[in-house]
């Protein structure tokens, strides 16, 4: 199948991804027409040349990936950014929405998915990793899982989840050991769990790397 002809520019300031990247797409017989080792030279290049598409790694010296994506917007460049990141924070994929990024693919799949990238972005379609937006779904699912709890609840839930006793909690939090118990009590009615012994550990063990990465 011919390749539309697109007039591509790449930056990432690591020269083996660069490089492998370039090779990649050029045996798709895309055009790589300039390279970047840093965004203030990608954006420089962008500038001059209006690429169709610029694939820029979201962190590198001078500028990141999102500020070049940002000073296109504030020109109103027609070049479509796609973003290569090893990040899957739900901020950073908000961000890229919101500054018209038209692609957004996980270095991990990045030779997986960026044909399909290139493809869709040409056609004036966004595309963003399907892996990125399953992860944040289940980050939006679990949000709604805790949204009847109060903070002070979500945090004793971290503790909990990384194996720390009442005893434990109620000394990390300056509380008494009976604050600790009626704050697991209530947790376990907001979340409509059995009253079993360790239903509230398994709970919290189950949702355990979400917990320990935004509360703890």
């Amino acid at each position: 199948m011919s390749k539309k002809p697109l007039n591509i520019i790449t930056a990432d300031d690591h020269p083996l991804l660069l490089k492998g990247l370039n090779d990649y797409l050029r045996e798709k017989n895309y055009n790589i027409s300039h390279s970047a080792s840093d965004g203030k030279k990608a954006f420089e290049l962008i500038e001059k040349y209006l690429p169709d598409i610029a694939i820029l790694d979201i962190e590198m010296p001078e500028l990141t990936g999102l500020e070049v994506a940002a000073k296109c917007k504030e020109l109103k460049f027609s070049t479509k950014i796609i973003i290569i990141t090893l990040h899957k924070e739900p901020a950073l994929y908000l961000k890229a929405q919101e500054l018209n990024i038209f692609g957004y693919i996980l270095k991990e799949f990045a030779i997986k998915e960026i044909d399909n990238c290139i493809e869709s972005v040409s056609k004036g379609i966004p595309y963003f990793s399907p892996s990125i937006t399953n992860y944040i779904n289940k980050d939006a699912i679990q949000d709604d899982l805790l949204a009847p709890l109060t903070p002070s609840e979500v945090k004793i839930l971290g503790f909990i989840a990384n194996d720390k006793t009442n005893k434990e909690i109620a000394e990390l939090l300056f509380i008494s050991y009976r604050t600790v118990e009626k704050h697991r009590s209530n947790i376990i009615q907001k979340l409509k769990l059995e009253p079993k012994t360790n239903s509230l550990l398994l709970w919290a063990k189950e949702h355990h790397a979400r917990l320990t990465k935004k509360y703890v």
